[in-house]
């Protein structure tokens, strides 16, 4: 019988080359410690991945979570058959520890805050729309379908990554137990002494912990705040104020309240975005010579980078509106808001709404006997930037619909312009009133509209030159309209919603907008002498700063009115 050194399927002693063969199963357990190396990366990522895009750095991963080790503790303790399910359950935790994460991060770089779990679900709806209409429908739902399946694949892989970790503890039970117990050891020892390999970030860690107890307390507030909230519909001193008593000083006076999209304190403050000062240091010399006086100041708004919609339920109706809970709260209430108390004094109230794209069944409750959603308002010129039209059509469209009329009741406006909302890349210029019709002249070459690139090719700097654009297109728009259209009996009130997002003014900017108040008739300043805001369009770092909501009544107040339950006075604030 013949002896042989191969069999069917290859050589057993030697390969090709002369080297010896692997063992067997060598390759698998290779594969088994990549594959175990690759999982305690992953878990020790979720667990230690700040929240925050400042402090996502490799350092940040420089540290020991408590989480892990507990965790771990707990399946080394457990039977076989329960700890399996333990460590399924808890790889899943950790994915939507993970998510949440992101999504907090995410929150953070657009609206300089945390997730909402209560009341923010509504806003992905508006990123999915800020999307299109940044890189086009295609794209947008790309990302979307993207993100979903990075939500998903990070709940399957974390789970498989416990359960393989899971599986190599108890493979190890002795050598794992005491391994586990002098990481502990470490951890308090850590803990104690404060230990930190790089300045700011501590060995000893508890983020995941602190993440879940954050959003615990969140929650938890959200929901107790639906009676706070209750309670502060409910005091309104001018609720029963009748038409008679309410806004006597304003009487025949058209009153426009325009909110500039992403006006905040850092545009007319900072060295970045010097121009904007000069246009608006030019446009006081410009109004002055047309006539008319101005004051200024700031106002804190209840959010940042977006969310301008609570900005406006916040000034309108003299309520803190900071969540999404607190703004489909009021709208169910019959709070008396600036447009409801000009309505019930005979004004003609009027919503002029560019960017709303569908029904704006707000505008009852904002107490407009007219709106407009952007359909209605015979724009044909081409979408520029996030929403369709230059905010100098919306003006010419209430200027011709609303106060061109002949024999008209006075009329209250609210308008929100948007040319400056994110992403900034279209830069419509102010051209002649006489020649905006219905905005088919846009359609012209870059002398009418200047139209930037797509955002995703630009640096942060171009970013907020482009921002800086926007605000001078807005604020020109709105002096223009003063000159051209003004008169005696106009006041302009204008104002930012709230800072941009962290991309333009850094971490940790202020929540404060400029306000400025803008009239000819000097009766009507000297109505606020009282408030002692500064004169001209820009107001000086030094300028007074009022929290948003408490504006209506001041205006209120300052203006006539008498809360219904108060004696008359014996004459309005100076």
């Amino acid at each position: 019988m013949t002896n042989h050194t191969d069999d069917d399927t290859g050589r057993s002693a030697a390969d090709d080359t002369g080297q010896p063969a692997e063992r067997p199963g060598r390759g698998r357990r290779v594969r088994s410690a990549v594959a175990g190396v690759l999982a305690a990366l992953l878990v020790a990522a979720a667990l230690t991945a700040p929240d925050e895009l400042r402090e996502l750095s490799p350092a940040a991963f420089l540290r020991l979570p408590v989480e892990a080790l507990v965790a771990a503790a707990l399946l080394l303790a457990l039977a076989p058959r329960p700890r399996r399910v333990v460590a399924a359950l808890t790889g899943a935790a950790l994915g939507l520890l993970t998510v949440v994460k992101l999504t907090d991060l995410g929150f953070r770089v657009a609206w300089d805050r945390p997730f909402d779990l209560v009341s923010d679900w509504v806003l992905f709806d508006d990123a999915y729309g800020f999307l299109a209409g940044s890189i086009g429908r295609a794209g947008a739902i790309g990302i979307a379908v993207g993100v979903v399946l990075l939500a998903v694949a990070l709940f399957v892989l974390l789970a498989l990554a416990v359960l393989r970790l899971t599986g190599m503890l108890v493979a190890h039970h002795t050598g794992a137990t005491r391994a586990v117990a002098a990481l502990t050891v470490g951890w308090v020892a850590c803990a104690a002494f404060g230990v930190r390999i790089v300045p700011g970030v501590p060995v000893a860690d508890t983020g995941a912990t602190a993440l879940v107890r954050d959003h615990t307390i969140q929650v938890r507030g959200g929901l107790a705040d639906r009676d706070v909230f209750a309670a502060e519909v409910a005091a309104d001193q001018f609720r029963n104020t009748p038409g008679d008593e309410l806004l006597t000083a304003l009487r025949g006076k058209d009153v426009v309240v325009a909110f500039v999209e992403s006006y905040g304190r850092d545009a007319v403050e900072e060295q970045e975005f010097a121009q904007v000062g000069v246009v608006l240091d030019e446009g006081t010399r410009r109004l002055r010579a047309a006539g008319f006086g101005s004051r200024s100041a700031f106002l804190t708004s209840p959010t940042a980078g977006g969310g301008s919609w609570l900005a406006h339920a916040t000034l309108l109706s003299g309520l803190w509106i900071n969540s999404e809970q607190r703004h489909r709260s009021l709208l169910t209430t019959d709070r008396l808001t600036l447009g409801g108390a000009f309505q019930r004094a005979d004004w003609r109230t009027v919503g002029v709404m560019p960017g709303a794209l569908a029904d704006w069944p707000e505008g009852k409750f904002y107490g407009y006997d007219q709106f407009y959603p952007a359909r209605d308002l015979g724009y044909r010129g081409p979408k520029l930037g996030y929403f369709l039209m230059p905010d100098q059509y919306a003006l010419s469209v209430l200027q011709r619909r609303e106060r061109a009329a002949a024999g008209r009741p006075p009329v209250m406006a609210e308008i929100p312009l948007t040319s400056s909302h994110s992403p900034w890349t279209s830069f419509p210029r102010v051209i002649d009133w006489k020649d905006v019709g219905d905005g088919s002249v846009y359609h012209r070459n870059s002398a009418v509209a200047d139209v930037g690139g797509k955002p995703v090719r630009r640096t942060g700097a171009q970013i907020r030159a482009d921002y800086r654009r926007t605000i001078e297109y807005t604020l020109k728009s709105l002096i223009s309209f003063v000159e051209t259209y003004g008169d005696d009996d106009l006041v302009l009130v204008f104002l930012g919603d709230h800072q941009p997002s962290p991309v333009v003014t850094g971490e940790n900017a202020s929540r404060d907008v400029p306000i400025t108040i803008v009239a000819r008739d000097p009766r009507v300043l000297d109505r606020i002498d009282g408030w002692q805001w500064q004169d001209g369009l820009r107001p000086s770092p030094d300028a007074p700063v009022w929290r948003m909501d408490s504006f209506r009544d001041r205006f209120l107040t300052a203006f006539g009115s008498r809360p219904a339950s108060a004696p008359p006075a014996a004459a309005p604030p100076r």
